[in-house]
């Protein structure tokens, strides 16, 4: 005779608990236990609750390697999910074996858990059939040809329990919406964070702020060095010399990596939506920045087409202020459309649902990289599944559905691997040395310290290539995202992702997480800070683009911008109403979420060696470190960079 000691967690967020029976089976490599039902007097599987069992077997079951619990209804009209946090199992021979698990339960459902300290490999002999069944559950769907595919489940309700939000997380999230309508200028008076907004409308038009804002706005993927004038921009050294240093020529502060480029070609031909019988309009403009004396990038070239005319001038900060004012307007409503549709939406978003999809079909939930990364794709299927809808509202911005789809669709296209891996983006487009590019400096050490917890966390699993190349899962795992997230475009993307090197999987692996975590954020979190003010960024805008000097006014200007209840971003929830006799202002549901998970955070006993623990644990500290020298920085400055700060970082894409 034999006993196996049980102790079973259930979780600590609200409605964890379960009333339904629950079954156990242990597997070994010499036997299986016979199928137990755990049931100790008084409730079981209450709210934060540990629970004891023996469980006895004829001899001992060998080397512990699975253990299956099943769910069973209590009440037959009533569901019941169960969120399950781990099992320890205490062998005869006294072995402890961590069990996770982390994960909702629903009635009927039959769920493996897998020793923490077993490795893939070493269950190929004991081959289970959850594998596939997550590949033949979670299924790509083609959203639009030229786009990543996503998942073919229609809404959040089919999603099962273990992807999708809690009741206590949806409860929260049905709560937070309901203070939308709050007045901004009751947000504004108790929030800490309403600095900012504040300063955006009283500097939003200054051209030191907008150039700022190319650096450490929403949107600081765009810019880039400019060595050559594009050929169809045909700005000439009168045009642009007051605006440069003194003695100083357009060819010389070319040459000496002061001068920068914004060109939206990719947006170049899109037709846009019409509003009331009437088009819409957006300008797929360029804006040629200077980095003057002061280290401040400042606008100094506007033109609001591709192809230059006599209807398309060339707009210049001599010119009369409503006039340039349009013209920076113009190029924000393109650039925010650009945002969402293409730096938030599809490479954040969308490219974080390939991978965890990849993920769920490919890991199983013992393997040490999935345990790595599920933290990382938490909610985020969810999230995607929820706003699929809403994100693509036809009357979203200017262009409208199909204007946002061809747009993702182009830039795709043109998306290479080496464009989401930071240091190489920062390189290629000429950033390196730009002063007062926090968005670079914050980011490039979360990049280098995500690497090397990567690289500790490869390396003690994968003491060679040949290890690497071996895992048939992880190899799986980069082709499916090669697949549904790039298309096989091996022209764009390249295959230096696919070789499998332990070099090459560590860079790929920190390209993924910090694309969930640091890029989102950098993305995402700012956008009721500097869009809150609409004149400052709006989807919308009414009238065409200028196409002659000296006959705008401020008239011109308000209407040309959205009126009350017409701009509306639903993916950020922006609401942006016109009060009485004002421009109007962006109105953002702030989300305060007691859920959120910091970067670095792994609240879920998933790892169970000593080693992957201490790597953990020496993560966080890095963070903490870059967190006091990112406050510490932003004392001083006018207006602060938290974005990319890690304590404000979340752990996954949730919302």
């Amino acid at each position: 005779m034999a006993e196996y000691k049980l102790e079973v967690t259930t979780g600590e967020m609200p409605y964890a608990g379960t009333w339904d029976h629950v079954f156990v089976t242990l597997f070994g490599n010499e036997g299986q236990s016979e199928r137990i039902e755990l049931d100790n007097y008084g409730p079981d599987f209450t709210r934060a609750a540990v629970r004891t069992y023996t469980i006895k077997t004829s001899s001992s079951l060998g080397k512990l390697l699975l253990v299956k619990v099943e769910k069973d209804p209590y009440l037959v009209l009533s569901e019941d999910a169960w969120y399950c946090s781990k099992l320890v199992v205490t062998t005869p021979e006294e072995d402890v074996i961590l069990f996770p698990c982390y994960r909702w339960i629903s009635r009927g459902e039959l769920v493996e858990l897998r020793g923490g300290r077993v490795c893939t490999y070493a269950l190929r002999q004991f081959q289970c059939f959850s594998i596939t069944l997550f590949v033949c559950f979670y299924r790509w769907k083609i959203m639009a040809e030229g786009l990543p595919h996503i998942n073919s489940f229609n809404n959040e309700s089919e999603l099962p329990d273990e992807i999708r939000y809690s009741d206590s997380k949806s409860n929260e999230t049905l709560n937070t919406e309901m203070i939308m309508w709050i007045n901004i200028l009751d947000i504004l008076s108790y929030l800490p964070i309403a600095f900012l907004p504040e300063y955006v409308t009283e500097h939003w038009k200054e051209d030191d702020f907008y150039g700022y804002q190319f650096l450490n706005g929403i949107n600081p993927n765009v810019i880039k060095k400019c060595s050559e004038l594009p050929p169809n921009f045909p700005v000439t050294e009168e045009m642009v010399k007051p605006f440069l240093e003194e003695d100083s020529s357009l060819e010389e502060e070319m040459e000496d990596g002061k001068i920068f480029l914004y060109d939206q070609k990719k947006m170049d031909g899109i037709p846009a939506r019409d509003y009331n019988g009437e088009p819409l309009h957006v300008s797929a403009g360029l804006c040629l920045f200077y980095l003057n004396p002061e280290d401040k990038l400042m606008p100094i070239a506007i033109q609001l087409h591709q192809q230059p005319s006599e209807d398309n001038p060339i707009f210049l900060p001599s010119d009369s202020e409503t006039d340039w004012l349009l013209a920076k307007m113009f190029i924000k409503n393109a650039d925010f459309i650009d945002h969402e549709a293409v730096h938030h939406l599809m490479s954040t978003h969308f490219l974080a649902e390939v991978y965890t999809m990849a993920a769920l079909r490919c890991f199983p939930v013992i393997h040490p990289l999935y345990k790595l990364l599920i933290p990382h794709f938490r909610y985020t299927i969810y999230i995607n599944t929820e706003g699929r809808e809403s994100l693509f509202g036809k009357n979203g911005s200017s262009l409208g559905y199909d204007g946002m789809m061809e747009l993702m669709r182009r830039a795709l296209s043109e998306m290479t691997y080496s464009s989401l891996c930071l240091p190489e983006n920062i390189t290629a487009r000429g950033l390196e040395s730009i002063p007062n590019f926090y968005y670079r400096d914050d980011g490039l050490k979360l990049w280098n310290i995500i690497n090397s917890f990567v690289t500790a966390i490869v390396e003690y699993y994968y003491p060679s290539n040949s290890e690497v190349q071996k895992d048939t899962e992880l190899q799986e795992w980069i082709n499916e995202i090669f697949t549904h997230a790039f298309l096989r475009n091996t022209a764009s993307v390249g295959c230096s992702m696919m070789k499998f090197s332990m070099e090459e999987v560590i860079k790929f692996i920190t390209m993924v997480i910090f694309t969930v975590t640091a890029q989102h954020a950098a993305v995402n979190n700012g956008q009721f800070d500097y869009n809150s003010w609409v004149p400052n960024g709006s989807l919308l805008l009414h009238q065409p683009p200028p196409t002659t000097k000296g006959e705008s006014s401020m008239e011109t200007i308000l209407e040309t911008l959205p009126n009350v209840g017409e701009s509306y971003n639903p993916y950020s929830l922006t609401m942006w109403p016109l009060p009485q006799n004002t421009v109007s202002i962006n109105m953002s549901v702030l989300y305060i979420s007691f859920w959120q998970v910091p970067l670095g955070a792994y609240p879920e006993e998933r790892f169970d060696e000593p080693a992957p623990k201490q790597m953990i644990k020496d993560f966080q500290e890095e963070l903490s470190y870059l967190s006091e020298e990112i406050t510490s920085r932003n004392s001083e400055l006018k207006v602060p960079y938290t974005y990319l700060n890690p304590t404000e970082i979340e752990n996954s894409i949730t919302i």
